[in-house]
């Protein structure tokens, strides 16, 4: 096994949205590898939060023209394109802007919301060259990893206008590798990354998030005998299904808040990404208990992935004897039912 040599990272310039880090000493070679690993994850796998479609007061088509407003509907979609934002829900949310008279608009006068907030709100939209102009139109944030565009095959209804969602909060990484020294050893790596975010995500924290996200996949296959094992217990279904099925976004099966939230930040965002985790996996994950077990693979054999008797092969002695603490699970669970209530609540 390599032996590191008590690496350190250090941050050598550190801004809003711009952060230059050094990992030093690493082994010959594991520059390179850390190094793309990090900034694939980095630009491909970090959640963050985008307009996905538009609707303006009697504007049915993309190539429409309004009358009043310098840009063309065109240019107004790529001007709603660069705006960069924060999603507190796990659910859409509608933004509203309505402006009358001459003069510019800006993401500033979209109406504010509690569950959004516009990180770059001088972020220019329109131009109205009347005083009699008044314009309506209604913004839908969406959380998600990646980009997705705006061809979309889902119906939307007539005058909702897709909108192309770069999800990403990493607009730009780097990385180089030089030699360093460690006593008279000079087959040392030095590892450079440079990370520029659009401003809802420090550079420090998409940093730490990738890495976790790495973690977490690279978990799989610590051992192989238990990766085997893994594959040989997964949840029946997840082998043979169509892969629109195993594509299906966590958010269709309907999951209680809590069991929802824990699973998005362990970045499981696909249903045939669940299919392939134990009893034990779920459980490790903070804020997800036995009851938000039992919820879930109901939802799964309601929607058909799962047979009607218990699906997943880990019996309820294998899962007491892994190595996860009964309180956490306990307390787990406590949060799930006091969850509930707020939820009943809410409904009376």
């Amino acid at each position: 096994m390599i032996e590191l040599e008590n690496p350190q990272i250090e941050p050598v310039e550190e801004l809003a949205t711009y952060g230059k880090y050094e990992a030093s000493p690493l082994p010959a070679g594991y520059g390179v590898t850390l190094g793309n690993a990090l900034r694939r994850v980095l630009l491909s796998s970090l959640e963050g939060a985008a307009v996905t479609s538009i609707q303006v007061h009697d504007v049915y088509h993309e190539f429409s023209s309004l009358p009043g407003v310098k840009e063309d509907l065109t240019q107004i979609v790529l001007n709603v394109k660069k705006l960069r934002l924060k999603s507190y829900a796990s659910h859409p949310v509608q933004l509203r802007l309505l402006k009358s008279g001459a003069g510019a608009v800006t993401a500033a006068d979209v109406i504010e919301s509690a569950d959004v907030e516009i990180v770059n709100p001088e972020q220019h939209l329109m131009t109205l060259d009347s005083d009699d102009v008044t314009v309506e139109m209604d913004l839908t944030v969406e959380r998600g990893v990646g980009y997705l565009a705006a061809e979309r095959t889902d119906l939307l209804p007539i005058g909702v206008i897709p909108v192309d969602a770069i999800f990403t909060p990493a607009r730009k990484v780097n990385y180089f590798v030089e030699n360093t020294r460690v006593g008279q050893m000079t087959n040392y790596d030095k590892l450079t990354l440079e990370i520029e975010t659009d401003g809802t995500l420090s550079p420090e924290e998409a940093l730490s998030r990738a890495a976790e996200i790495l973690v977490s996949q690279f978990s799989l296959f610590t051992s192989t005998g238990k990766a085997l094992a893994s594959l040989d217990r997964q949840m029946p279904g997840a082998a043979g299904l169509p892969s629109n099925m195993l594509d299906m976004p966590i958010e269709e099966l309907d999951l209680p808040m809590r069991a929802y939230n824990s699973l998005k930040r362990n970045n499981i965002v696909k249903v045939g990404q669940l299919l392939q985790l134990q009893d034990e996996d779920l459980l490790r994950m903070r804020n997800f208990g036995k009851k938000s077990l039992d919820e879930m693979k109901e939802r799964l054999r309601m929607r058909g992935f799962l047979p009607p008797e218990d699906a997943i092969t880990t019996d309820h002695d294998e899962v007491s004897s892994f190595d996860a603490d009964a309180d956490d699970i306990d307390e787990a669970d406590e949060a799930d039912e006091a969850d509930e209530a707020d939820e009943e609540d809410e409904e009376v």
